[in-house]
């Protein structure tokens, strides 16, 4: 088993099995982080009307935001990458919460499916774009210039969801 200090740095000198042991540990991360968060996000999305879903999304979407904003700016230590990416599982535990919980509670019963085949084609179609930007701006720049790309769109959703959540 491969035993590294949490304030190491991502080196190109530990190899691929190292680099690979690493991706898994911070992948396993977020998504204890996101499973974790996934159920208490509901708790308010239920209790608080038809603002709690508004309120969950409104959090998921700032955790997102500083979850990208770090990983434009981070180190290579792996202590400090730890940080973004369990911010990204929180916010899709919330984020994935509050957005079903909406449609839920929102959505006339006749058409639930549709409205959830909806969101899933939105989610699906605001992916691609935001990937195949984000990769472009990857290879092209660095990945602080992608990170920083997608902090930026995330920042007018913040806004707009706070603003309608205040109302």
């Amino acid at each position: 088993m491969l035993i590294l200090r949490a304030t190491e740095p991502l080196t190109p000198g530990h190899g691929t099995k190292t680099a690979t042991t690493l991706a898994l540990g911070l992948c396993t991360a977020y998504t204890i982080a996101a499973t974790v968060a996934s159920i208490p996000a509901g708790r308010p999305a239920d209790r608080l009307g038809a603002r709690g879903p508004l309120l969950v999304l409104t959090a998921g979407v700032a955790a997102f935001a500083a979850s990208y904003g770090l990983f434009a700016v981070s180190s290579t230590a792996v202590a400090v990458l730890a940080i973004p990416f369990v911010l990204a599982g929180v916010g899709i535990g919330a984020v994935e919460t509050a957005q079903h919980s909406a449609v839920a509670a929102l959505a006339p019963k006749d058409l639930c499916g549709s409205a959830f085949g909806l969101l899933a084609t939105v989610q699906s179609l605001g992916d691609l774009a935001a990937s195949a930007v984000a990769g472009i701006l990857w290879a092209a720049f660095s990945p602080s210039a992608a990170f920083a790309y997608l902090m930026v769109w995330m920042l007018p959703a913040l806004s707009g969801l706070a603003l309608t959540a205040r109302r």
